[in-house]
């Protein structure tokens, strides 16, 4: 269940915010006048999230290289490889 704060409990509250984001490495979610502001979370969390999208882009780029066709056969990347290493 997302965890939920309005903006002032941010400002009177940052050291159990940033307590709670560290230990669960989930985000808390600011409210501003009772609508949605501001997702809050770890670096190491945010980080992860980063790295979790550049995955998914790699693997989305390859899958459609393979459907155009545009792909090295296994062998022969490993072979170019061993080459470049010469």
């Amino acid at each position: 269940m997302p965890n939920i704060r309005p903006s002032a409990y941010l400002r009177n509250n940052y050291n159990e915010i940033s307590e709670f984001c560290h230990s669960k490495m989930e985000p808390v979610f600011i409210t501003k006048n009772g609508h949605g502001d501001l997702a809050v979370l770890s670096i190491e969390a945010y980080e992860k999230f980063c790295g979790r999208y550049e995955l998914y882009h790699l693997l989305d780029e390859a899958e459609k290289a393979e459907k155009d066709g545009d792909f090295m056969d296994y062998d022969d990347f490993i072979a170019g490889l061993r080459e470049q290493m010469k």
